[in-house]
């Protein structure tokens, strides 16, 4: 018998496709555009310019979902968040220094509000996967999606700690665009490798939980 058949009929079943199409989108406009924006403008003009330009994308693109009424993107703030506080702190203190240390900061920061989030009944993962899968409460709260959250979590808390290390790492070792370039290398592999981790469990998860479309109509098990 179905764990859930009083509800599967109802929970909204995405195909795989579209999520993936769906979490491609956010991570280009969220991590790669900036990025790639910020070296940019660091080979062709200075800093300054690179920051500039990597908050006017980021701002851009949250006042253009605001502006359309598309649900905000977690990821996107947590961007945005990251970058303008990196931007702040080398304005005030005239260091560019800083901000290149900064990230690995907030990465450490980062990995403890994700650790510290597993006390509480929806870990960081859990509020963040609205952005890639139509998440209702009922989804969220099914025990096999709760563990999902909580190891996926776990998960992140210890890539954010690994780039932070990675970013001491090359800002000791490295000239300063060439820090830029393989940082960002670095970085997006990182993110790539542990998205690819992160979408094969949701996967494994989700058709066991029978929230994928698949193809056929779904009938209740005898």
């Amino acid at each position: 018998m179905s764990e859930h058949p009083s509800d599967t009929s109802a929970v909204e079943r995405p195909r795989l496709g579209a999520i993936m199409r769906h979490l491609g989108l956010s991570i280009l406009m969220a991590n790669i555009i900036p990025s790639a924006l910020f070296y940019l403008c660091l080979v062709a003009g200075n800093v300054w310019t690179a920051l500039i330009a990597a908050l006017v994308w980021c701002y851009g693109s949250m006042a253009w979902r605001w502006s359309t009424r598309r649900r905000a993107s977690g990821l996107l703030l947590l961007t945005v968040v990251g970058l303008t506080a990196k931007t702040a702190l080398a304005l005030a203190s005239h260091s560019t220094f800083l901000y290149f240390l900064q990230p690995a900061i907030t990465d450490w920061a980062v990995a403890a509000m994700f650790l510290l989030s597993l006390k509480t009944a929806r870990p960081i993962v859990g509020r963040l996967a609205g952005d890639f899968f139509p998440m209702s409460e009922d989804v969220a709260s099914r025990p096999r999606i709760q563990r999902l959250f909580w190891q996926l979590t776990l998960f992140w808390a210890f890539i954010c700690l690994a780039k932070a290390v990675v970013t001491v790492w090359l800002l000791e070792s490295l000239p300063l665009v060439t820090f830029v370039a393989m940082k960002e290398v670095a970085v997006l592999a990182m993110i790539l490798v542990g998205t690819g981790i992160t979408v094969a469990a949701a996967v494994r998860v989700a058709r066991s939980e029978g929230l994928l479309h698949v193809g056929l109509p779904l009938t209740p098990a005898g």
